[in-house]
């Protein structure tokens, strides 16, 4: 809603000294999103008058027309002598009145006018367009022609008002009053504590039986039907200047005296009106539904297919016109147009107007059907005041009548479904509750009679809501209108407290850790939606047997595509890896924690809650069970260089180990050390992939699986090959912890470190080596680190040899050679025996 300040200043009293800036801060504060102050005419500087034209020489020999014109300014220029004025305009003749701006003026966009030299001829100045001096097109896409009446040398700033400020408002859909002068008035007096005068306060003749006929057939879709006849009008009246000037600010376009004053009284007054041309209206006007089939070729030039739920405007003939959205062009107003035989100006002489308060959620619901936004259907189903259309009919006329030199007949029709008023019940207490602002009763009732309400009652208030406000409709809307009014920045800022001993729960605590562990190791994370579909999992080589087929499906995907809620989270990785690759970043290493979605087949329908009470703890209870499992994972991939070359090194690629690190540095946030083991899980190359195991009560779970995604799934996805990854359970690894992580105790005493090299079998892990010496070495062992792997020749076929790192230390005392060196031989004593592992050398 655009609203010119030159144009709210006639129903308050603003100070003088305030600007547009200086409003839109006070509506702001009462709670309207005004966007922008646009400063019309700024930078403009005159001499900028009325010219009448004197003669026109016709320029031959250029490719456009080119016009020579002397024009009469009257003392304007100093002089008094015609101005000369080269222009290529075509829509003025000898004798018009037209705009003409002289040299040392200024235009919108600091456009310097000086005289020059063009087309053969000097131009001192220039005739104006409606675009040139920022007014927008008049229709004509020609130069401004005035009324006759304006005298020659009339400034033309102060004649077209061109100086002024107009706010844009962005109504929201709640606030659909405001989509009128009135409406943001109202606001405007409320924010300023200034008395509003009420364009709408108007004398209107009470209904009678000698209207025009109407017959309303649906009173649920149209509770109101106001129709005015008037007769007489003079078919050469123009839209004055004032008029067509305050539509052009209000962003509309002048288009015909009786249409424009029905867009004018809208913007007054909210409520949208349509003229019809009752020499082309055939019998009484019907309110009625659609017939399915029903065809209307409305005022843009379409002709639509009417659906059984649109309302309609019909004579005998049909349908002439789409209730609330846009009127039939049979019975459209006239244009006025010279009789060929005559000369005389013919038009619309007689019109009649409608002003019809209509069903919100049906004009709605047809404006989209048939694609058909207009400024009627944007009030309309934000909500309109029905109690206005007898006052905007009656302003309609009043205006036919002053402008137009037309009569208004003395019938008046109004067809009017009887409802009583809204009432609320609430407690004058309310508002303080929900803004945790003791503002008191007086306050209270204030606020509320500001907005319109009738108010009566004490400590329990019984609230007659005004005709223009339909968004109230609860004790909490009544209270939104007394905190807003009183000022949103005057709530206090108050943050909850927390009872003693409560904050994250060591579930919540450990998806931080991980997702801080992962970050410091380098990952990026990467927030992707949780959806997907089976073409994914068709990519990564899932069989259809796979636990991961078993998928979610929303009955509503944003994407047909992408169905279902994911699986598992590598393939959101994978397309972000893939996305970032191919935008020229070859080094990635990326992680995500979220929940994943399986389906077991056995969730219940869930069943609708209710909003007006808390849900039972069984409802509850019952709405959890219709929710498929939500475990919560962890995931990496990796691509490219895992460490740059430099000064340092060469640096080297990302590759499986590194996938595998990355589980292990998440199982080290829960306390726990992983067993590693040789595993073929899709969608992992069968050589490269490994199974993330932990204990659980002294058995082995798999918690996740890691290693170099498979060639050809690297290949379907348009992958960097020797792509990497890693998921893992984060469920499962809390249930392998063991509580909270508590700090080590730190020894003074010296470590000692023993290395053991050992040969083994090609085909032992490992992590199978690994985990027999950590049993031998006993409480004493500190550390154990793999730091070499060796084969060759001398160790024989099929064999290879492990070196290990052991450090030991005991908490109370520096430990013998003795104490370490049998420390040492417990464990090679029991890899040997569990493994078949020979000590080297």
């Amino acid at each position: 809603m655009r609203v010119p300040l030159s144009w709210l200043r006639e129903y308050v009293d603003l100070p003088a000294t305030a600007t547009g800036r200086d409003v839109q801060e006070k509506l702001i504060a009462v709670g309207l999103e005004v966007e922008t102050v646009e400063r019309l005419g700024e930078g403009l500087k005159g001499p900028l008058v009325v010219g009448q034209v004197l003669t026109i020489e016709e320029l031959e020999g250029f490719k456009k027309p080119i016009r020579f014109c002397t024009v009469d300014v009257g003392q304007a220029n100093g002089t008094g002598e015609p101005q000369e004025i080269v222009c290529g305009a075509r829509n003025f003749s000898v004798g018009d009145k037209v705009v003409v701006v002289l040299p040392g003026a200024v235009l919108p966009g600091d456009f310097k006018i000086a005289a020059r030299k063009t087309y053969g001829k000097t131009s001192h100045g220039m005739i104006c367009s409606g675009d040139e001096l920022g007014m927008g097109d008049d229709g004509t896409h020609g130069i401004i022609v005035l009324p006759p009446e304006y005298e020659v040398g009339t400034d033309a700033i102060a004649l077209l008002e061109l100086v002024d400020e107009v706010l844009d408002i962005a109504v929201t859909p709640d606030r659909g009053y405001c989509l009128s002068m009135r409406g943001v008035a109202r606001e405007t007096a409320t924010a300023y504590g200034l008395p509003l005068r009420d364009p709408a306060l108007l004398d209107v003749p009470p209904p009678n039986s000698g209207g025009y006929p109407v017959q309303v057939s649906d009173p649920m879709g149209c509770d109101r039907f106001t129709a005015r006849t008037v007769a007489g009008l003079e078919p050469e009246a123009r839209t004055p200047l004032w008029l067509q000037r305050r539509l052009q600010k209000a962003g509309m376009r002048p288009v015909s005296l009786a249409v424009d004053i029905t867009n004018y009284v809208m913007l007054e007054l909210g409520q949208p009106l349509h003229a019809y041309d009752r020499t082309t209206v055939s019998g009484p006007i019907g309110v009625r539904r659609a017939t399915p089939g029903e065809q209307l070729t409305t005022l843009d030039g379409t002709k639509r297919v009417l659906d059984a739920a649109d309302l309609v405007i019909t004579d005998d003939r049909g349908p002439i016109g789409l209730a609330g959205v846009m009127g039939g062009a049979n019975t459209e107003i006239a244009a006025a147009a010279a009789d060929p035989e005559t000369g005389r100006l013919r038009g619309t002489t007689d019109v009649v107007i409608e002003a019809a308060h209509f069903d919100a959620l049906s004009i709605a619901r047809t404006a989209r059907r048939h694609k058909l936004s207009s400024e009627a259907a944007k009030r309309f189903e934000r909500g309109v005041d029905p109690e206005a259309a007898s006052a905007a009919a009656q302003r309609a006329v009043d205006l036919l009548a002053l402008l137009a030199g037309g009569t208004a007949e003395e019938g008046v029709t109004e067809i009017v479904t009887p409802s009583g008023p809204r009432t609320i019940t609430v407690s004058a207490d309310h508002p303080d509750k929900v803004a945790g602002v003791a503002y008191g009763r007086e306050t209270v009732v204030r606020r509320l009679q500001q907005v319109g309400c009738d108010v009566y009652g004490q400590d329990e208030l019984v609230v007659t809501v005004p005709s223009w406000r339909p968004d109230l409709s609860e004790p909490n809307d009544l209270a939104e209108e007394v905190i807003r009014l009183e000022g949103y920045e005057n709530l206090p800022s108050t943050l909850p407290l927390p009872p003693a001993g409560r904050g994250l729960t060591e579930r919540q605590r450990l998806h931080r850790r991980v997702g801080r562990a992962l970050a410091g190791a380098g990952y990026v994370e990467a927030l992707n939606y949780p959806f997907t579909g089976s073409h994914v999992l068709d990519q990564l080589g899932i069989e259809q047997d796979d636990p991961r087929r078993a998928a979610v499906t929303l009955v509503n995907p944003l994407s047909d595509e992408e169905p279902d809620l994911r699986t598992t989270l590598v393939p959101g990785l994978l397309g972000a890896l893939r996305r970032n690759y191919g935008r020229g970043t070859h080094d990635l290493a990326l992680f995500e924690t979220g929940p994943v979605f399986r389906a077991s087949g056995d969730e219940k329908p869930a069943s609708r809650l209710v909003v007006d009470r808390r849900p039972t703890d069984d409802e509850i209870a019952s709405l959890d069970a219709s929710l498929p499992q939500q475990p919560r994972r962890a995931a990496v991939v990796l691509a490219g260089g895992r460490e740059q070359a430099g000064w340092w090194g060469e640096g080297r690629p990302a590759n499986w180990a590194d996938a595998i690190e990355a589980g292990r540095t998440v199982a080290r946030e829960a306390g726990v050390e992983l067993i590693v083991r040789q595993d073929q899980h899709a969608p992992f190359h069968p050589g490269r992939c490994a199974a993330l195991l932990a204990l659980v009560d002294g058995e082995e779970i798999l918690v996740g699986n890691a290693g170099e995604l498979h060639p050809r799934v690297t290949k379907a996805m348009s992958l960097p090959e020797r792509t990497c990854a890693m998921e893992i359970d984060l469920d499962r690894l809390e249930r392998a912890g063991t509580g909270p992580l508590r700090a080590p105790k730190i020894s003074a005493f010296p470590v000692a470190t023993q290395d053991v090299a050992l040969v083994v079998d090609d085909s032992v892990p490992a992590a199978e080596v690994e985990s027999a010496l950590r049993e031998g070495a006993g409480e004493l062992l500190e550390s154990l680190r793999l730091f070499d792997v060796f084969t060759g020749e001398q160790l024989g076929a099929g064999k290879k040899s492990l070196a290990y790192a052991l450090r030991f230390r005991a908490a109370d005392r520096t430990l013998t050679a003795e104490e370490a060196s049998a420390a040492r031989d417990a464990a090679v004593a029991t890899a040997v025996e569990r493994t078949g592992a020979v000590l080297r050398g």
